[in-house]
């Protein structure tokens, strides 16, 4: 057992002296959760393959969707997707089972992940031809989590709104949206709201907007204390009280295959996903939140 966090003041951090493998509380049912904003450079894959990890030290299982073409929590998480690897374009575009392509992580215990490799570029053309192009992460999801059920199912997306973030949206029953703390944090944010409220409209109806992480926090900067207090004046419900400060080790994990959990497990960073984590599984999921 590492030792105890303590609350980071420096880094905006408040992690109510849990430590990284603090047991979390196993939801009831899957949840599903797309992490999802169209504005590059926010931390998102970065949030998605952290988030995973620290779900699975808290002893939870964990499914990572790389619906991302460039395929960077793949190789976060020390999975194996150069190009003929079969993963999440055969998936979506052959139909294949998703238990074939599938692999485990070394991250943590109970942690695996659907690959992407640069084939999946090609899908959101390819998607446009295809009939319920909307629904093929969702029906495969399904048959997966019926065979092979897990805690969590944490999905990436491309820094885009079309077809593979659309799919990722379908299939989910919540939102994350990960928002930088530096100038113009929420732009775009509002053009992401309303493809999710067409989504709930006419596809998905019990999709939730659940959490939004603040990322890319700097303790020594008032703009990030004001960008802070915008954030959770817009999502007063949703914004956690934890944020991700700016940190070197996260910046350098991926380059070794690895969560900044296990790769520098007592550095700000490590310390701040770990208590997002907590915070997030505490809370569970938002009334209304279609679980699988």
């Amino acid at each position: 057992m590492s030792e105890d966090l303590t609350e980071l003041d420096s880094d905006g951090v408040r992690s109510d002296s849990v430590s990284r493998e603090t047991p979390l509380p196993r939801p009831e049912r899957t949840r599903v959760i797309v992490i999802a904003n169209q504005k590059g450079g926010v931390g998102k894959t970065t949030t998605t393959v952290n988030l995973a990890a620290a779900l699975g030290l808290g002893g939870l299982s964990v499914l990572v969707v790389d619906a991302d073409p460039q395929g960077n929590a793949s190789t976060a998480l020390g999975v194996d997707h150069r190009q003929g690897i079969r993963g999440t374009y055969e998936t979506l575009m052959d139909g294949d089972d998703m238990a074939w392509h599938v692999q485990v992580s070394a991250e943590t215990p109970g942690l695996t992940v659907l690959p992407s490799t640069i084939d999946l570029a090609a899908a959101e053309l390819e998607l446009v031809a295809v009939p319920g192009r909307e629904r093929r992460l969702a029906d495969a999801l399904a048959a997966y989590l019926a065979v092979q059920p897990v805690d969590y199912v944490l999905i990436d997306c491309p820094p885009s709104l079309g077809l593979l973030t659309l799919n990722a949206l379908v299939a989910a029953g919540e939102i994350m949206i990960p928002i930088q703390c530096e100038y113009y944090a929420l732009e775009g944010v509002s053009q992401l709201m309303r493809t999710i409220d067409l989504v709930r409209g006419d596809l998905n109806p019990d999709l939730a907007l659940s959490t939004v992480l603040l990322t890319m926090y700097d303790g020594r900067t008032r703009l990030s204390a004001q960008v802070a207090e915008e954030v959770r004046r817009y999502f007063p419900d949703q914004a956690l009280e934890t944020v991700i400060p700016r940190s070197v080790r996260i910046a350098e994990a991926p380059s070794y295959g690895r969560s900044v959990l296990t790769y520098h497990r007592e550095s700000a960073g490590a310390r701040a996903y770990a208590a997002a984590a907590v915070e997030m599984a505490r809370r569970g999921a938002p009334t209304g939140a279609n679980q699988t």
